[in-house]
């Protein structure tokens, strides 16, 4: 029996709280513990592709060019710094295809469509979602078996939570029924301030039993490293983000 792979969406409609952190460094630690990885960047402000240090300035073709002019996926695989990790990077031209998806036949599905050309090839696919619940993201959650829904420890991190499990209802109603909420993931916590714990006890009214263990400190290194191309492991691997995001690559395998 092939094995198939694991595709798994990181998604939140608000911006700011660690998605795409999220998305480039779990990919990282996965391969590190001897898996091999894809990481597909389907936000238009293409953060996870310039964080794996791809220059989006010179870049000819990326993941638009496979959803609008059906090329195929296979010759946009670029490599990173890391062994079995590999990325479908983005452009800011991805920002006019949640208009231009609206004129395809099946338009919800057309990434799924292009990923299962993959799956055999890799154990884990990760999808990093744009910040919003357009046409893109949807195309990633009907394309995903799994979700990770980064959540930040503060004040307005619960806005819109409702709003996007109404979203993933409706998808797994719809259009992909075995979509399943993998974990929410608490993201920029400092356990000293009272107002990071409240969002965790919050966090378990929506999730009673789907919040990951680990949860991601607050680290200035995690915010320094995408400036340089470089994952948390090759910037700094003895760092308080880099043991988070290891550990957190381990509670998903065991999961």
């Amino acid at each position: 029996m092939v094995k198939m792979a694991r595709i798994i969406s990181i998604v939140n409609q608000k911006g700011g709280v660690g998605k795409t952190t999220t998305a480039i460094n779990l990919g990282a630690y996965l391969s590190h513990l001897g898996n091999k990885v894809l990481l597909v960047d389907i936000d238009p402000q293409a953060n996870a592709s310039s964080g794996l240090g791809v220059d989006i300035r010179k870049l000819k073709k990326g993941i638009y060019d496979v959803i609008i002019s059906d090329h195929p996926i296979h010759d946009v695989i670029h490599k990173t710094k890391h062994r079995d990790y590999k990325l479908v990077p983005s452009h800011v031209n991805l920002a006019g295809a949640n208009v231009e998806l609206v004129q395809i036949e099946n338009r919800e599905y057309v990434l799924g469509q292009k990923i299962s050309y993959l799956e055999d090839q890799y154990d884990f696919i990760i999808i990093d979602c744009p910040p919003a619940l357009g046409l893109l993201t949807i195309n990633g959650l009907v394309a995903s078996k799994e979700i990770i829904i980064p959540v930040q420890a503060e004040y307005y991190a619960l806005e819109g939570l409702s709003q996007l499990m109404e979203t993933i209802e409706l998808v797994r109603d719809n259009l992909n029924p075995d979509l399943k909420v993998l974990g929410a993931l608490v993201t920029m916590f400092d356990p000293r301030y009272k107002l990071s714990r409240d969002v965790l006890q919050e966090l378990y009214k929506y999730f009673p039993s789907r919040i990951f263990r680990t949860a991601i400190p607050r680290n200035i290194r995690l915010a320094e490293a995408p400036s340089y191309g470089k994952t948390i492991l090759k910037y700094d691997k003895k760092s308080s983000g880099a043991k988070a995001y290891h550990k957190l690559s381990r509670e998903i395998l065991e999961k």
